[in-house]
């Protein structure tokens, strides 16, 4: 995951980039530090998050230096610059801009403070789709959400003619300007069962693998695996994750490696991940447990997330038995499954 700057076009509630001072805000990664950090770290796939990428002057050359290696990029941006800047890209099976909704437009606008925005990022899905572009759409779920409107909008997403969906629950970032946004993980389970048992024959196209979803319907126990989706952003390579922004930084990937606690992260081992199920560190734990147990795996991809019955057994961080964990270098791999 790639942050090469902070600044954002929006205020969203369940976001707190914008929070640092001008002099964060204005900092920016330079083309050659960023392809540097795409080669020191090797991953297959770089989701280029924000701030909102597109502010960026030299984002397009910093995507073309990263599709000449043969890397997947996400674009991921909230659309409102996508109309003026998207001549500046070309279409790639590398490149797939991943545009910010989260829900129909009442819905939306109320995520991102701002009336309009989700008519804005329609039109631009709608445009770089006649042009050619890969365009996959990036929902974050927070308190208030209906299972039934969540579903009406999977299938508005389907028809918009996109690729997939990356839908998770929104985290609680400290410096988001509003805490009371944020779904705690029992409430999570309850809403993507709903929403998984609505759509049982509906051809969404959830850019997730099927143990993901599993995982947030509640009927698996996964830790997370923070160093799966590893972050650099404008203060170096960020402990332990994209999530938890007070935490370190490191100035090299493999100095990120080596000197992050990682055992003091996830679920059973730390307060501040109690609540967590965010793709970032729960869809590499599911990728590792689909390559180990295939099986499993492809059941739950064939029949979908069980929607009803007793949820697994969770420790959390105030358990007494702590899990004991041996970590490696992953990278996460987007899977995609049909329900």
């Amino acid at each position: 995951m790639l942050e090469p700057l902070f600044k954002c076009n929006l205020a969203c509630a369940g976001c707190g980039k914008i929070d640092y001072p001008d002099e964060i805000l204005n900092k920016r990664l330079s083309v050659a530090e960023c392809l540097a950090a795409v080669d020191e770290c090797g991953a297959p796939m770089v989701s280029i998050p924000g701030g909102e990428p597109l502010i960026h002057k030299e984002m397009p050359q910093i995507v073309e230096g990263i599709i000449a290696r043969k890397k997947f990029v996400y674009l991921c941006t909230n659309a409102l610059l996508l109309k003026k800047r998207i001549n500046d890209y070309k279409p790639s099976p590398y490149l797939t801009f991943s545009i910010h909704l989260d829900g129909m437009k009442d819905r939306h606008d109320t995520s991102v403070c701002q009336e309009g925005v989700f008519d804005i990022a329609v039109d631009a899905i709608k445009l770089a789709l006649s042009k050619g572009f890969r365009v996959n759409i990036n929902c974050t779920l927070f308190q208030g959400e209906d299972a039934q409107e969540v579903s009406e909008f999977l299938d508005y997403a389907m028809e918009l003619g996109v690729e997939g969906i990356t839908i998770a629950p929104g985290f609680s970032y400290e410096h988001a300007p509003k805490q009371d946004v944020f779904i705690k993980s029992r409430d999570v389970k309850d809403l993507f069962r709903g929403i998984f048992k609505i759509g049982k024959n509906r051809k969404w196209k959830l850019n997730h693998s099927s143990l993901y979803l599993d995982f947030l319907a509640g009927n698996q126990a996964y830790d997370c695996t923070p160093w799966g989706n590893p972050t650099r952003n404008v203060f170096g390579w960020q402990k332990p994750c994209y999530l938890l922004a007070d935490e370190g930084n490191a100035a090299t990937f493999q100095e990120l490696l080596d000197s992050t606690p990682w055992d003091k992260y996830g679920t059973v081992n730390n307060p501040k991940c109690a609540n967590c199920m965010a793709h970032c560190g729960y869809e590499a734990t599911a990728v590792e447990d689909m390559l180990r147990n295939p099986l499993k795996g492809l059941m739950v991809s064939l029949k979908g997330p069980k929607t009803e019955g007793p949820m697994v057994e969770v420790k959390s961080a105030d358990s007494e038995t702590v899990t004991e964990k041996k970590y490696s270098a992953l990278t996460e791999i987007p899977v995609r499954t049909e329900l």
